[in-house]
């Protein structure tokens, strides 16, 4: 009998996005072949703290809207020394080695390289991104630039750091960028933090409320078009999925219509587009993607203009994993369950460990 895999599943974290993380990491453990995975569940609390719970789910249960640790022992990531095994490992008796960690930490803390850079240390090979595509595809303003450099397009926008708050002019933002506008924290997802301006009167507290997520804010231009979006797979050689289209029913797709109204948008999978529209928004997800140094998966958001103009609005290296969440879904419409479509993820993280493992670190 093959043994199993085990599988860490991280998840919560200190970002704004804690709550969507957890209801991702619920999904993907009731996804995950438990024949073929022995999953352990491994909590983040807001403060930071990690904890271990041996029933998986306790953590996960579904008549839960929040996490409570129910083992106050906190867990440690361990370098193993010479061997070759990777170690999460619980301060005081240790319950040994993993083979694998999925995190499923939405935003800052999780998604934007810091936890990556510990596992990675630690000798842990991880689902999705890398180091650097994880800290790009977080921070909203390089991303946009790396994009711009790589001759993708996108739409117009500003970037202000909290130094230069006093400084910001409403009239010359409107003149660069026209109106309506949307400003964005840099570094945070999940539609928090975000404010569409049309007028003067609603542009301070715009700016306060994105402000208090990120010492660094983007306003960009508002595009009119529908918004499309495109789920990508792979390491070397990656792959899109068909897309689909988000109809929004609220002013815009904001934190509300994503997860608090269940009519706050709807979802149409596959998007009704035509064959070369679907072929340039895949092309044009797979180059983002690689542009972006991205690893494992990535779901790339486009607006596509009613002149058929396509742009990238963003990338975002851990996408949600909820059951109205776009990156299954999409996967599920192209052909790829959402049990294979983990085990795909699984076995992308293991095969770019083993291809790292074989580069030299010294001479």
């Amino acid at each position: 009998m093959k043994k199993k895999l085990r599988v860490a599943l991280l998840f919560g974290g200190k970002s704004a996005e804690h709550e969507i993380s957890v209801i991702s990491a619920r999904n993907i453990f009731d996804a995950m072949d438990k024949t073929k995975y022995d999953v352990v569940a491994i909590g983040i609390d807001k403060q930071g703290r990690w904890h271990l719970d041996e029933g998986a789910q306790l953590l996960l249960g579904k008549e839960q809207s929040k996490v409570e640790f129910k083992d106050a022992r906190n867990v440690a990531a361990v370098m193993p020394g010479d061997t070759a095994t990777p170690m999460v490992r619980r301060t005081g008796p240790g319950f040994g080695a993993v083979d694998v960690v999925f995190p499923v930490l939405h935003g800052p803390f999780g998604e934007d390289g810091t936890v990556q850079g510990l596992l990675k240390l630690a000798n842990i090979p991880f689902v999705g991104a890398g180091i650097l595509g994880s800290a790009v595809g977080m921070d909203k303003d390089v991303m946009k630039r790396l994009l711009r450099d790589a001759q993708i397009p996108i739409a117009n926008f500003v970037v202000f750091k909290q130094a230069d708050r006093n400084k910001i002019s409403f009239a010359k933002v409107k003149n660069a960028l026209g109106l309506p506008l949307f400003v964005k924290p840099a570094n945070l997802g999940s539609s928090v933090g975000i404010s569409k301006v049309s007028q003067s009167s609603q542009f301070a507290a715009a700016l306060l409320d994105a402000f208090r997520y990120d010492n660094k804010i983007i306003i960009e231009e508002g595009v009119h078009g529908r918004e499309i979006e495109c789920s990508v797979l792979g390491n070397d050689q990656p792959t899109a999925s068909l897309p689909g289209e988000i109809i929004v029913q609220h002013d815009f797709y904001s934190y509300d219509a994503k997860y608090l109204d269940n009519r706050g948008a709807r979802l149409q999978i596959p998007a009704r587009l035509p064959n070369r529209i679907v072929k340039t928004i895949q092309q044009t997800a797979v180059r983002a993607y690689r542009a972006l140094c991205c690893e494992g998966m990535a779901r790339v958001d486009f607006f596509l203009r009613p002149n058929g103009q396509v742009l990238v609005n963003e990338i975002n290296t851990i996408p949600g994993f909820t059951k109205i969440s776009m990156y299954p879904k999409m996967w599920e419409a192209s052909g790829l369950s959402y049990p294979r479509l983990i085990d795909r993820l699984i076995g992308l993280a293991l095969e770019r460990s083993r291809k790292e493992r074989r580069l030299r670190t010294s001479k």
